[in-house]
């Protein structure tokens, strides 16, 4: 089989590219890096334990509605479907069981607790979204399919998947899963476990049913392809954006809230769930700082968000009024 990479408009001489220049960690910064981690103290913990909704809905799935589980770690209901987007359960987001970025809450419920899905979706390789560990048990726990970006099928090949569960797409490319739409849609970052490096590809994903549509962004770095996307798929009823993680030494990389509120924006949505923080400690900012500047920019920008605690279901046509649980922590 040839690599993912031979396979793609998307690639060349091997590796998976962005379509608009964006600036990698290079080594130059690693030092700058390194000097941060060691003087950045407790900064990007909370001050807390963090308040968890334990659970998972039981009843039938709603018309558009979404359960965050922390960091990117999400399940839509979409016109009476479900799809689990970037499953991580995983204690560390690391190769390693003793050293890297460690849970700063446990996950709100079980992976068996959760309900029937018809799709697991995940938008690249990184640890922090695709968790060899949780893919297994996923795969002994359910028949519904992988939805992955190019090169992911490798992954999950080596980690017992059938190979009739996986569904590999390109940028662009669309699957159907019952009534559900789902098309892999551009977005700006880029891919690796160990040290490989851009040999899969990254992506966010747009899914319509029959009556609704969400944006599930993942991890992604403000980019034009927002507006194409919003042209041709939206508008969206709910838009699932990364607001953490964020660092002038990788600015291409993730999105700062105000990114996030102009992406939604330029998406066409129509309630903004972030995603992306609150769960491992990536960056160098406060853990709350993300939540404090997305409310201003959501405020400035007449932009409706809502902040679930990990484990809280959302119905994006009545989302719960505001409660600022998070405030206390950070």
């Amino acid at each position: 089989m040839r690599a993912a990479a031979d396979r793609s408009p998307n690639a060349e001489a091997g590796r998976f590219r962005n379509t608009e220049p964006s600036a990698l960690v290079t080594p130059t910064s690693l030092p700058l890096i390194l000097g941060r981690l060691l003087t950045r103290g407790a900064a990007g913990r909370p001050s807390g334990p963090v308040p968890l909704v334990p659970g998972a809905p039981d009843g039938p799935p709603g018309a558009i509605a979404v359960t965050w589980f922390g960091h990117s770690s999400v399940l839509l209901e979409i016109d009476g479907q479900r799809v689990l987007a970037d499953p991580m359960w995983g204690e560390r987001a690391s190769p390693s069981r003793t050293i890297g970025p460690r849970r700063l809450h446990p996950a709100p419920t079980g992976l068996d607790r959760l309900p029937a899905l018809d799709a697991v979706l995940i938008s690249h390789d990184h640890y922090d979204h695709l968790d060899q560990p949780t893919v297994t048990t996923l795969a002994a726990r359910t028949d519904a399919p992988f939805v992955v970006p190019l090169g992911i099928a490798g992954h999950l090949r080596r980690w017992g998947v059938p190979e009739h569960r996986i569904v590999e797409l390109d940028w662009g490319d669309a699957t159907r899963i019952g009534d559900l739409t789902l098309t892999c849609v551009e977005c700006r970052h880029f891919s690796g476990r160990r040290t490989a490096r851009n040999t899969t590809q990254w992506s966010a994903w747009a899914l319509a049913g029959p009556t609704h549509r969400a944006y599930f962004g993942g991890d992604t770095g403000y980019t034009a392809a927002f507006s194409r996307t919003g042209a041709a798929l939206g508008p969206f009823d709910l838009t699932l954006l990364p607001i953490g993680a964020y660092a002038d030494l990788w600015p291409d990389m993730h999105m700062t809230p105000e990114e996030a509120v102009r992406a939604h924006r330029d998406l066409g949505g129509k309630l903004l769930v972030p995603v992306h923080w609150a769960t491992f400690d990536l960056g160098f900012h406060s853990w709350a700082e993300p939540v404090r500047r997305l409310l201003s920019a959501a405020a400035s920008a007449d932009v409706r968000i809502a902040l679930p605690r990990p484990g809280q279901r959302i119905d994006a046509l009545a989302p719960d009024r505001q409660v600022d649980w998070w405030s206390r922590l950070g």
